[in-house]
Parts: structure tokens; C-alpha cells; sequence
């Protein structure tokens, strides 16, 4: 996110698909009931439709609230697997995962079991 919209002090995933037509309001009552986080505390919050193909983002940034949305022409976005209802990553993590890239292979976790 370059140019209008700094950087967010921390960025949520919301891992249950959301349904698309839902705007800044729906959006904002989904981060607020279901999240339990607060829309305008200056934390960016992704949402992801049930195919795959398209993202939201919505953020507050101390002035009013952005709601952008990408779409993958091809492919789906990778999302993570995760028990909880939503999942912090990391700027770097943000910048590949708007990118249709695999952002949780980005980091080289040595196997256990792993030989040389």
C-alpha cells in the first residue's frame, strides 16, 4: 500500500470468507461483533470472498476509512488455515499476499526432522 494510504500499525486477516456486496458499515460490524477489534484504532482488516479471487481491505485512517478492494484475474489468494477468527501479519507478508504469492512459504523454517 503506497501513495493515499500509509501503513498500518498492525494488519488482520479475517479468515472466514465474507460476503462481497457488504460495504464499510458490514464490514465495520464484522471487525467490531465477530473480530472484537475496533475499525477506527488505525489497524488494517483483510477480507476475503469465499472463491478466493477477491480481497477488501478496510482502514481507518484517523481522517475517514479507505475500503479497497483487489480481484486475481486467475488463481486465488493464499489464506491462512488457522483456527482463530483473525490472524496478524506482517508488512512483508501484506506486500505478497496482494501479490497472488504463497506468503506463509516466505519464511525458511528449519524441519525437525529435516536431514542433511
Amino acid at each position: 500500500m503506497s501513495g493515499l494510504i500509509d501503513y498500518p500499525s498492525q494488519i488482520w486477516i479475517a479468515v472466514a470468507p465474507v460476503d462481497m456486496r457488504r460495504g464499510l458499515d458490514g464490514l465495520s460490524a464484522i471487525v467490531q461483533q465477530s473480530l472484537g477489534h475496533s475499525p477506527c484504532a488505525g489497524s488494517a482488516f483483510i477480507f476475503r470472498n469465499r472463491a478466493g479471487s477477491r480481497l477488501r481491505l478496510l482502514l481507518w485512517d484517523g481522517n475517514g476509512v479507505w475500503l479497497c478492494q483487489r480481484r486475481l484475474h486467475q488463481g486465488a489468494f493464499v489464506w491462512p488455515k488457522v483456527d482463530d477468527v483473525v490472524f496478524a501479519i506482517s508488512q512483508a507478508q501484506w506486500q505478497w499476499l496482494v501479490a497472488g504469492v504463497d506468503w506463509q512459504r516466505l519464511s525458511a523454517k528449519c524441519q525437525p526432522d529435516w536431514q542433511v
